[in-house]
């Protein structure tokens, strides 16, 4: 074997490429794109106090197969500096983008310090991509932290300008939760990608390649690291586990979700742990920021019950009370009970994917819950509540979206029973640009559950939180008008939770 192949193989697992190398290498300093690879922008996510994961995927011709790339491993050189210019460049290195992975490259750096600033770029084949900024997680001590929490973007219902003001905030972490991109078309569309729905790898990558040419969404990638959970729009719509909304056969839709959780890979700044292997991911995990904030970001699709009692808003049956039902799996819920007992963080942050409050969604007499949300899998509620009480969970905050609606809302101990004791807050983003349902219908939601302090569905935009050591600041930011890319936005309402207060206690 030659020094440069042995050389090439150990590089590949030091670094973390994924997959089997193919016979071709193509170095990037032996040839040079004759169009821009990185049309698709770069990110970076999951900061920790010494490290963050660098993403880019080379893809000149970002709409054909392949991205428009060879089936050939090219080496992609990166940069990570203390300043924009790159004149203190700390770390450096070089990663190989594998056609088996989308070309992509998922970078872990290390070595950093807490809570600081830098910038970084890649460089292949004579083209260098935009310069993306990072910030790592900060050291105990630190007094305050910025976040933005996102949800909900599908293309074809609207612009990105709630991106736009993402981008202009100075954020310390931008969190999704849950459909990034639909694998489905838009009813009413003010933009069209005019594409099937996706079921192999080659529609989810082309979708996904749809999404991030969007500049604005690319923009805000590159602002500040992200973490990400998914919800049901990455697969399928309503998916649960291995079902599909059209109850296909589980063999088959395994199938599709492999190549939607590769896809959701090849394009997001994840970490070589979330790797997925087939139609499995361990996507769920925490971060902590010094000794201010714990993130919990949990999978309520992938290891959930099916959906129980019909479809839709149901009123309750035996099957969705039944105790061993679960939104998380029993092996995520060990994993985030062990979790809570750890954190000594004075803010507990738990971002997931649909409405976790308490929801009656029937007008006037008896209940009717929407069976996607945690009203219809009560047990799983229970014992997530139960394990943030047995623990004595300092300041649990709850961060949701899937239903296109801001949403500012009361956990009780008890959900159903308002009289119980309050023990967490939730906060619920709207869309970034997927329409909600009618406003009526959210307004008789807040008349039949006071736990909901508000309830916008007429507004598209994001959640910006400042978290300090004695408060926790919440702003819902709308967007005027999403059908024009370059609309401003507006604070919509504010909430304070306080230290040591669960539960929201002031709303402007």
């Amino acid at each position: 074997m030659s020094q440069s192949r042995r050389q090439f193989i150990s590089d590949s697992l030091r670094t973390g490429a994924l997959g089997l190398v193919p016979a071709s290498l193509l170095r990037a300093d032996d040839f040079a794109f004759t169009s821009d690879p990185f049309t698709l922008g770069v990110a970076s996510g999951y900061p920790e106090q010494a490290a963050v994961v660098l993403w880019a995927r080379l893809a000149p011709e970002p709409l054909a197969p392949g991205g428009g790339m060879q089936q050939s491993v090219v080496t992609v050189d990166w940069e990570l500096a203390e300043d924009e210019a790159f004149r203190r460049v700390r770390r450096s290195g070089r990663a190989y983008a594998t056609p088996d992975w989308g070309h992509s490259v998922h970078v872990e750096v290390t070595g950093l310090q807490p809570g600081r600033d830098y910038w970084y770029r890649f460089t292949s084949g004579g083209a260098r991509s935009p310069v993306g900024h990072t910030r790592t997680a900060a050291a105990a001590g630190s007094p305050r932290m910025a976040l933005a929490v996102a949800s909900c973007q599908h293309y074809e219902s609207g612009y990105y300008a709630a991106y736009a003001a993402i981008a202009r905030d100075d954020l310390d972490l931008i969190l999704h939760v849950g459909d990034y991109i639909y694998e489905n078309r838009g009813i009413e569309r003010v933009r069209s990608h005019a594409e099937p729905e996706c079921y192999t790898l080659e529609d989810y990558r082309r979708r996904y390649s749809i999404y991030k040419l969007d500049p604005m969404l690319q923009a805000a990638h590159a602002s500040a690291p992200w973490m990400l959970i998914w919800d049901d729009h990455e697969v399928d719509n309503d998916y649960a586990a291995g079902r599909s909304e059209q109850d296909d056969v589980e063999a088959l839709f395994l199938a599709r979700r492999a190549a939607a959780y590769r896809a959701y890979y090849e394009n997001q700044p994840l970490p070589r742990r979330m790797v997925p292997q087939g139609p499995y991911q361990r996507l769920y995990t925490r971060r902590v920021f010094g000794d201010l904030v714990a993130i919990h970001m949990l999978d309520g699709r992938q290891y959930r019950s099916d959906q129980a009692c019909g479809a839709g808003r149901v009123n309750p049956c035996a099957e969705l009370l039944a105790e061993d039902r679960t939104m998380l799996g029993a092996e995520q819920e060990r994993w985030l009970d062990t979790s809570l007992g750890q954190s000594s963080a004075r803010w507990t942050l738990l971002a997931q994917g649909t409405v976790f409050a308490h929801m009656d969604q029937e007008p006037g007499p008896g209940v009717g819950y929407w069976n996607d949300g945690w009203s219809g899998y009560p047990a799983a509620r229970r014992r997530l509540i139960e394990a943030l009480e047995k623990h004595s969970v300092p300041n649990p905050v709850i961060l949701s979206g899937d239903v296109h609606a801001f949403l500012a809302n009361d956990v009780h101990a008890e959900p159903g029973r308002l009289e119980s004791r309050v023990a967490a807050a939730e906060f619920v983003t709207t869309s970034i640009s997927s329409l909600g349902p009618p406003q009526s219908r959210v307004d008789s939601w807040r008349a039949e559950n006071s736990n909901v302090r508000l309830a916008r569905s007429d507004v598209r935009g994001y959640t910006k939180l400042s978290v300090e050591a004695d408060a926790l600041h919440v702003e819902f930011v709308a967007v005027e008008d999403p059908t024009r890319p370059d609309s401003d936005t507006y604070l919509l309402a504010s909430f304070d939770v306080a230290e040591g207060r669960p539960g929201i206690v002031d709303r402007r």
